[in-house]
């Protein structure tokens, strides 16, 4: 069977359809057969099925698995159920630590879910894998086992399954540390498992996602499959082959050690696993998501041009100063003002005051009502930062309770960044932070919160339960609060922010409306890390700011042409003491806030498409409105070339028989290296080019000098 037999959303490029073998009431799980993307599922045919020997008995013969890999059909691929049982009373070990499913029914389709029920009655488990398809085209897959008989049943492992074509034989996932977040890396496909395990308590600067693929694929080219938990805590991807297995890749959350303890009628789910099947390179993979997360409750209407006051101030809280930035931010049009850290109790630098969320009198002797109340009548909107998963050793909170640190072995954990992980399991701290949280907002009116998270929980134990380990329960608590606070205060937008990109994926899109997406707002780094980060979201989603002329992280300085238009097409907005800026700065960055506004639309609602060059120092993306009609692209020449030679600009995606114009655009005039650039475009006032030849041949764009963008408005004529 194939699923889903149609596509649910008609504006979806490429849909993500798998192959299921038949099955019935009795049967085994069925055999995935494979991924595929396409433009419409009904011109597929299900694929047909081998019949190799290890179907019937064990021998060493292709091995197909189901969504579950399973070890007693005679595989020795990674297994998807790790477990046992214990029983009281008995003093052996190890019980139903082998489970075979067989089918309770046949799979149901309801809408766009298909259900897959089964049993291992021998070893008293339950097994429902549930397969959704959503709008974007993609798919998302879990697993529940459910404990049906006496005993407790202690759960390793929990994964799904899934399968790769024998032709997808190179991967992709992804490195990263603070302030240089996710830069790729590639490796062959091999016989054993390439392992990735996330154990920080959240996805960290690497991100959650593997990538699978045709040799040599790239952004509009290759069969490729992505797979990634929507989950905000610890995870597991693997890559997994044998001599008799296909390649597979497997996902889950990493448990530790007696996380999940499953008493008879108890179930546990894996998280979400997204599946994005597509024929066209990793652009199809993120259109597919990025149309998702726009169907999404928390997604924001209009991205509000924001500025935040952190690399102007820091913690140097001054009322004058920052009323003078609010006043000249308003001036040149921004939307959104930030307080960022530093308002709250003893906080004057980061040895003291997380958990102690009130006012300090000291720094805001009439609060914080004097400010908020400039900004709104500015018109703008007011945020705010909140740490609320972190306690300082140096705070009341801590003083008062340091048995709601998260912690095992009676013994506090290592510090970092001056802080502990406060447990949120417990249900006293989780409601502290919650009414100190609540009297904030409801003292005052805030319309946005940065919600930072800086650093990773180690020996994250729960005192409340004698230190058992608890970051499953803890990334479920951080859900329930920030969901909590939504329900309370409708009004308030978040955002997720952990040390930068910490805390990127596909479990807190569905709760916030915005992402910083790093630390580091060197306009050079930024252009790397948001190129690849844009993988996974949506640009509109991507806090992305204008940074002071000297990089604060790098030292390195840029001009405010290159620092404005690496920012623009995202979640746009300043990072940057303005007080310090000169008139004429002043002027560019108006020129650029009325620039983002009147392309806004587009930039956060097209395709996004990123080039495929073959000059390593030169960039090129931009977003196709979902017509066609038109786009914005930009040549970013990062660093010098080799050569003399220029690039070909070849854009995919217009409509290819339509005949399209070609103007720069933006506040600066388009500039070369050697050449003098035709002021009208790149093809001449009068000339016109088709879409077919845009993406066969493209445009010609001469050598630049470095750390300069050029941006291209394509209007269909």
């Amino acid at each position: 069977m194939l699923f889903p037999s149609q596509t649910l959303d008609p504006n979806a490029d490429e849909t993500t359809v798998i192959a299921l073998a038949d099955s019935a009431a009795e049967e085994p799980l069925p055999i995935a057969l494979g991924i595929y993307a396409a433009a419409d599922p009904l011109v597929l045919q299900t694929p047909i099925t081998p019949n190799p020997r290890s179907l019937r008995i064990g021998d060493p013969s292709l091995r197909l698995l189901p969504l579950l890999g399973d070890p007693s059909r005679g595989s020795f691929a990674r297994p998807g159920l790790k477990g046992y049982r214990t029983v009281p009373n008995n003093t052996d070990i190890g019980h139903d630590w082998s489970a075979r499913f067989t089918l309770t029914a046949a799979p149901v389709i309801q809408g766009n879910v298909l259900t897959i029920s089964a049993e291992d009655r021998a070893a008293g488990l339950g097994l429902t894998t549930e397969i959704e398809s959503l709008i974007g085209g993609s798919l998302r897959i879990r697993h529940t086992v459910t404990n049906l008989t006496v005993g407790t049943y202690a759960l390793e492992s929990l994964e799904v399954r899934i399968p790769l074509a024998d032709n997808q034989t190179e991967i992709m996932d992804f490195t990263g540390r603070h302030e240089n977040e996710r830069q790729p890396q590639r490796h062959g496909v091999a016989d054993g498992t390439w392992l990735r395990e996330g154990r920080r308590g959240k996805p960290s600067f690497e991100g959650s996602m593997i990538i699978a693929g045709t040799a040599g694929f790239d952004f509009d080219s290759g069969s490729v499959v992505a797979v990634q938990p929507a989950w905000s805590g610890n995870s597991v991807l693997a890559v997994d082959r044998t001599c008799e297995d296909a390649a597979a890749i497997c996902a889950g959350e990493l448990l530790l050690p007696g996380e999940i303890m499953l008493e008879r009628g108890e179930r546990y789910s894996t998280p979400w696993i997204m599946i994005t099947a597509s024929e066209h390179g990793l652009d199809g993979v993120a259109h597919s998501l990025h149309a998702w997360q726009r169907s999404l409750p928390a997604h924001p209407d209009v991205q509000p041009i924001t500025l935040n006051v952190w690399e102007a101030v820091y913690m140097d809280h001054d009322f004058n100063t920052l009323s003078e930035i609010a006043r000249r931010a308003a001036a040149i049009g921004v939307e959104r003002y930030v307080l960022d850290d530093g308002w709250f109790h003893d906080r004057r630098d980061d040895h003291a005051g997380l958990g102690d969320w009130w006012v300090d009198p000291q720094v805001w002797p009439d609060g914080l009502g004097p400010l908020i109340g400039l900004v709104h009548n500015l018109g703008m909107q007011f945020g705010l930062w909140f740490e609320p998963e972190m306690v300082n050793p140096d705070s009341d909170l801590f003083r008062e309770h340091p048995d709601w640190v998260m912690q095992t072995g009676g013994r506090l954990p290592i510090q970092q960044r001056n802080q502990y992980v406060l447990d949120l399991t417990n249900p006293d701290a989780f409601n502290h932070v919650l009414n100190a949280m609540s009297r904030v907002f409801e003292e005052y009116a805030i319309d946005y919160v940065k919600w930072d998270h800086n650093r990773d929980l180690a020996d994250a134990g729960s005192a409340a339960r004698g230190g058992a380990p608890a970051v499953h329960e803890q990334t479920l608590a951080f859900y329930r609060l920030l969901d909590t606070l939504h329900e309370r205060f409708p009004h308030v937008q978040w955002e997720s922010c952990a040390s930068g990109g910490g805390r990127i994926d596909m479990g807190v899109v569905e709760h916030v409306s915005r992402v910083w997406t790093s630390d580091m707002t060197d306009a050079l780094s930024r252009q790397r890390i948001q190129r690849w980060t844009v993988q996974t979201m949506a640009p509109e989603y991507m806090g992305a700011h204008i940074s002071a002329p000297t990089s604060h992280q790098s030292h390195r300085t840029y001009s405010l042409a290159f620092r404005a238009a690496t920012a623009v097409f995202y979640g746009f907005g300043i990072e940057w003491n303005i007080l310090q800026a000169s008139d004429d700065d002043m002027r560019e960055l108006k020129t650029w806030v009325i620039w983002y506004k009147s392309n806004r639309e587009l930039l956060h609602s097209g395709r996004v498409v990123r080039l495929d060059i073959a000059d390593p120092a030169v960039y090129g993306y931009g977003v196709i409105a979902r017509d066609r009609s038109q786009a914005v692209i930009a040549h970013a020449q990062i660093e010098e070339s080799s050569s003399n030679r220029g690039i070909w600009l070849r854009v995919p995606g217009l409509q290819r028989e339509a005949e399209y114009a070609l103007s720069w655009t933006g506040p600066v005039p388009a500039e070369a290296a050697l050449e003098t650039l035709d002021s009208s475009g790149p093809i001449g006032a009068n000339g016109t080019i088709s879409g077919e030849m845009l993406e066969r041949v493209g445009v010609w764009i001469p050598r630049c000098r470095p750390e300069t963008i050029r941006l291209i408005a394509v209007k269909r004529v």
